[in-house]
């Protein structure tokens, strides 16, 4: 059958050797590659989608056992992992047994639908048959034995076994992320119920979006991470990008636009775990979510004391971490005021210096607090000078590295711990910012919690905290002693 012809069309066309050669030849292509099998179902593969199918097909030949893939809702991961995925692998080996799970029975089954419905349409170019006993959409079989059998995460599987698991979508809801109750039961289920279905070298595909950090995968990944491959595929692109993307870039530039990203970088949370697939804890550990404090761009205040301070990826760091420029205003009442041009990326040393010396004649600060050594042997000869050229003048406060990072971060946590801390949550960069602070000091990346510790630090040494004003009476009783009239008025006792 040639590709968009119905079953009517095939009726009506002589079979000559030549197209019974051209549909032999058109089974062991789709037989053999994943990607042809899903253009004949009716998708086109994305870049991303191509990566996943390489992935899948190392799970079928045998090569892999065990496949995470976090990517971000709309992506289609579903698509390609848990509807032509299953069909495609009865195909190699139709003797074989799937159990698919979800989160529901009701979704479930609509997968085990969607993927018998391809083999009703398609399996005799793949070489199959359903079985004409077992046709229900979350429970069939083929004729060769291979079986497909769909649950509910936490719904009884007893009395199935499989070859493949796939878990697809266990979290149903930000709610049910948030339980402990119910993640505590998914993960019971998962190893009292799943694990004990498998059959001898059995394998496992869990395809998911992050909602927390002890989700299902977050928990199997604690215990046995050796043994996983793990695809995640953020929105936006990141550092070591699987699919060699420019930091930045889109996913799936032809579906997702710029505007759906901004959208959802409005909610820090889920941009950093359903879009970028890095779930920070909902609390925070050193710093907590609830201390971080927002504000308009109308309400910054207009008499602020600048101060800056930086963190910077000299020599072999800098190819691998960001360099952090913070910038922030003190008000009259002691508020600091993160302002919304902070500069915080891979930068090259001149390009440091020159970011540094343009917020300097912008922002002019008081003091800016940077580290001993980062100014005194690698920028800076080049900062003076550049400052010099431009007309750039600050003082800048070398800090010494003598505590480790907590005893560092101590200052500007307490600050923030007191509501003493305004962040602009409504600049892009904001989301990444508050998920490197929750994940401290146990993230990847502290750029930013560094620069803005020598900040905190830097500040409390050079703001005295103002003397608490005495009362009225206390204020007359100084008064009087230094007038003279205190004296006479114990005469007269």
């Amino acid at each position: 059958m040639r590709l968009g012809e119905s079953a009517t069309d095939v009726a009506k066309v002589e079979i000559t050797p030549e197209l019974a050669a051209e549909r032999v030849l058109q089974r062991r292509r789709m037989r053999a590659s994943l990607a042809e099998w899903a253009q004949v179902a009716g998708f086109v593969p994305a870049k991303h989608h191509k990566f996943l199918i390489a992935e899948l097909e190392k799970i079928a030949n045998g090569e892999s056992k065990r496949l995470m893939v976090f990517m971000p809702p709309g992506s289609a991961k579903s698509t390609y992992s848990s509807v032509i995925f299953p069909a495609w692998f009865l195909a190699q080996h139709p003797t074989k047994s799937i159990i698919a799970a979800s989160n529901t029975q009701e979704l479930a089954d609509s997968f085990g639908r969607r993927v018998r419905n391809l083999v009703l349409e398609h399996g005799p170019k793949l070489g199959i048959k359903l079985s004409s006993d077992s046709l229900a959409a979350g429970r069939w079989a083929l004729e060769t034995g291979g079986e497909y059998y769909s649950a509910g995460v936490g719904g009884t599987i007893t009395g199935r076994r499989a070859d493949v698991a796939l878990i697809d979508d266990p979290i149903r809801s930000r709610e049910d992320a948030d339980s402990e109750l119910v993640r505590q039961r998914q993960w019971e289920w998962y190893r009292f119920d799943l694990l004990t279905r498998l059959k001898p070298d059995a394998s496992i595909i869990l395809i998911l979006t992050r909602w927390h950090e002890d989700d299902l995968a977050g928990r199997i990944l604690a215990e046995e991470a050796d043994k996983w491959r793990v695809v995640r595929l953020p929105m936006e692109a990141e550092e070591n990008d699987p699919l060699s993307r420019a930091e930045g870039e889109l996913l799936w530039p032809e579906w997702f636009k710029q505007g759906m990203a901004d959208d959802a970088k409005r909610d820090p949370r889920v941009w950093s775990a359903l879009y970028q697939q890095r779930p920070a804890p909902e609390a925070g550990g050193f710093f907590k979510r609830e201390w971080f404090v927002g504000y308009t761009a109308d309400q910054l205040p207009n008499n602020l004391s600048i101060y800056a301070a930086s963190d910077h990826a000299i020599g072999e760091k800098q190819t691998n971490d960001r360099t952090a420029l913070v910038v922030a205003g003190l008000d009259e009442a002691g508020v600091m005021w993160i302002l919304p041009d902070i500069r915080w990326a891979r930068m090259p040393g001149d390009e440091q210096v020159a970011a540094m010396v343009e917020m300097m004649q912008r922002r002019k600060p008081i003091t800016w607090f940077a580290e001993k050594g980062h100014i005194t042997k690698a920028l800076g000869p080049f900062l003076n000078e550049h400052m010099r050229s431009k007309g750039a003048y600050a003082h800048i406060e070398q800090v010494t590295p003598i505590h480790d990072k907590l005893s560092r971060a101590q200052s500007f946590r307490a600050r923030m711990s007191m509501g003493m801390v305004r962040w602009p949550k409504f600049c892009p960069w904001y989301a990444n910012a508050e998920a490197e602070f929750l994940s401290f000091p146990a993230g990847k990346h502290d750029d930013l919690v560094d620069a803005c510790s020598h900040l905190g630090m830097g500040v409390d040494r050079m703001v005295a905290p103002a003397a608490p004003k005495a009362p009225p009476e206390l204020e007359a009783f100084f008064s009087q002693q230094s007038s003279g009239s205190l004296a006479g008025a114990y005469a007269g006792d």
